[in-house]
């Protein structure tokens, strides 16, 4: 299993689980080794647009893209990785993404989340959907750690996404054929984030 390191991520907790699991991790920023791998994690806290720059400048998103899209390899995106395998994000205006998501990323704005503060920040419960292998052997609308101020709107996707509500619902993970992803930090979400980590390393 291979985790991208794009330089805005904090890839020793995600190691850390994973290692904890069992699997056989590696660090990597060398798009050849990517693409080459059968299952990549893309971690990322920060800026959209950087990020985006970053994965462009080393190749790096072309690598994602071919081995997830092309070769059909697996992967999962956490939080900005999640985000950055979408169509677009507007932080710091309007990025094109890694397109593999069919959706758009945008802020929360403060009507929306009625008095909540933004960002999101602290474990909040998930609505899986039906047929979820991520959530599978999890208990009903099980709680996880977000920590955002973006995050990718639900409208017109038709695959498997479980929602989360933050005074407006929102996309918490998405899942199809072998594409997976989280707004959450599951390395950071205890016993229900170790769970589907082993849910995505089994699918």
């Amino acid at each position: 299993m291979t985790v991208v390191d794009i330089g805005l991520s904090n890839t020793g907790s995600v190691l850390n689980a994973f290692q904890y699991l069992g699997a056989k991790t590696e660090v990597t920023g060398d798009p050849k080794s990517v693409l080459s791998a059968e299952v990549i994690v893309l971690p990322g806290v920060g800026s959209y647009r950087q990020a985006m720059e970053r994965l462009r400048e080393s190749e790096l998103g072309d690598a994602i893209t071919a081995s997830a899209q092309d070769k059909g390899n697996k992967i999962l995106g956490i939080c900005l990785g999640m985000q950055l395998l979408g169509r677009s994000g507007t932080e710091d205006g309007i990025t094109a993404g890694l397109d593999i998501i069919p959706a758009d990323v945008a802020v929360f704005t403060s009507p929306e989340v009625r008095r909540r503060k933004i960002p999101h920040v602290g474990f909040n419960s998930v609505r899986p959907a039906v047929g979820s292998v991520l959530f599978e052997g999890l208990p009903q609308n099980p709680d996880f750690y977000f920590v955002h101020s973006y995050r990718m709107m639900p409208e017109g996707l038709t695959n498997t996404t479980s929602l989360c509500n933050y005074g407006t619902d929102f996309v918490a993970a998405y899942e199809h054929e072998n594409i997976f992803a989280t707004q959450f930090h599951p390395e950071k979400s205890q016993v229900n984030g170790l769970q589907l980590l082993k849910n995505f390393l089994e699918a």
